[in-house]
């Protein structure tokens, strides 16, 4: 049992998002003429951990190439970073890369946030199970709605680390809405460390999320398994399929639930109705250069202070700041 010294030092708190709320978007999402629903609906428990299983897919490489680069360079981050700052992660889920960083950095206190509140604190209590040290307040709670952080949390300089390429996931415009909502959280003072895929061969992306086990169909899915909670709905998994393909255009996987036949969901108490072949697009995973992250990151206000890349150049992690260069 911990003592109540370590007991003192985890904290969580639930901050929503309302089950309503959830509703209403996800509807209008489904009401429209291209179908959709936000990729934050992938994780419930079994999709957090879903994707856990996708990340150790030899296929699947940006987990373990941007793990690598943090593990190279925890030092060096900590000397541009600074230690005693207050670490907050959006999308935490395992808290499996900050180990990375934590003795080296050696923040203030540790803020995880995640909508999968279960996941979020089986991970946030083992976190501090290995680092009794460490101060963690555990959020449930979507980043990108917040309008402010929570008062409780230690004065002193915010670094938000968003690792994982989960900034690809938003259009570049609303990645510039992100970073210019996560600079005003962080403070003018404040540091985002970000993870970014890089642009490659189209042939790594493609088999990334076409994985040969099928984790990442099961993990798309799944999708369908937590909307019928949620809302709730009638989905069947067996009448859709996964697809998941390269933008050139765009410059960005797309990943889309296809259903198998023509057929009508009940879904919070609504008919929708699919024609055989209609998509339901669930995530998008876009792909910088050197070059456009740096534009898109300037569109914020922000500044690229570091870059740190692995020897391919598939991945970088980032260090933005808003102060100037």
């Amino acid at each position: 049992m911990n003592s109540p010294q370590k007991q003192a030092r985890f904290h969580y708190q639930d901050l929503g998002p309302a089950s309503s709320n959830s509703r209403d978007e996800i509807l209008a999402g489904l009401q429209e003429t291209r179908k959709r629903i936000s990729p934050k609906y992938f994780y419930d428990d079994t999709g957090s951990l879903l994707f856990e299983e996708i990340t150790r897919q030899p296929e699947y490489y940006p987990t373990r190439t941007e793990r690598r680069i943090l593990s190279e360079h925890a030092s060096d981050m900590a000397t541009a970073i600074g230690t005693g700052t207050v670490l907050m992660e959006p999308g935490a889920g395992s808290c499996e890369k900050i180990r990375l960083l934590l003795d080296a950095l050696k923040p203030a206190a540790y803020v995880p946030m995640d909508i999968a509140g279960e996941f979020l604190q089986r991970s946030a209590s083992g976190l501090q199970r290995e680092f009794p040290w460490l101060r963690i307040a555990a959020l449930r709670a979507d980043f990108a709605a917040m309008p402010s952080l929570p008062a409780d949390l230690p004065a002193g300089p915010r670094t938000l680390f968003y690792p994982g390429s989960t900034l690809g996931n938003f259009s570049p415009l609303q990645a510039t809405g992100f970073l210019r909502h996560a600079k005003r959280l962080v403070g003018t003072e404040g540091k985002l460390l970000i993870g970014i895929d890089l642009h490659k061969d189209r042939a790594i992306l493609d088999r990334a999320y076409n994985d040969r086990a099928g984790v990442t169909a099961r993990f798309n899915l799944n999708a369908l398994e937590h909307l019928n909670r949620i809302l709730p709905a009638d989905f069947r998994t067996q009448q859709f399929q996964h697809l998941a393909f390269y933008n050139d255009t765009c410059q960005r996987i797309e990943m889309y639930l296809e259903s198998r036949i023509e057929q009508t969901v009940i879904a919070a108490g609504k008919r929708i109705h699919f024609l055989a072949g209609e998509r339901i697009h669930t995530e998008i995973s876009c792909k910088y250069s050197l070059e456009s992250f740096t534009a898109l990151a300037a569109a914020a206000g922000l500044h690229v202070r570091e870059c740190w890349r692995d020897g391919d150049s598939l991945f970088a992690v980032f260090l933005l700041s808003a102060g100037s260069c």
